[in-house]
């Protein structure tokens, strides 16, 4: 698994309207980033929001795996 002092690598999955997986990025949290995902629900990434679906843990590939729903928010 890909973690170190510094943290977890973490792969963001956006769930597309037909279904379709799209990796959003990918990059290391810290311990503390991970931890916290027992208290949210919601995730901000380049300033769009996305409610976490679930998540996985790849051991083959030693990443944490996130699936992600865009929020639709009305103007």
């Amino acid at each position: 698994m890909t973690v170190d002092n510094s943290g977890m690598s973490v792969i963001l999955f956006e769930k597309m309207p037909d279904g379709e997986l799209r990796a959003i990025e990918e990059r290391i949290w810290s311990m503390n980033m991970v931890t916290a995902l027992e208290h949210v629900n919601y995730l901000v990434v380049g300033g769009r929001e996305f409610e976490t679906v679930e998540g996985r843990l790849n051991v083959d590939k030693g990443k944490l795996e996130l699936l992600l729903v865009p929020m639709r928010h009305e103007e």
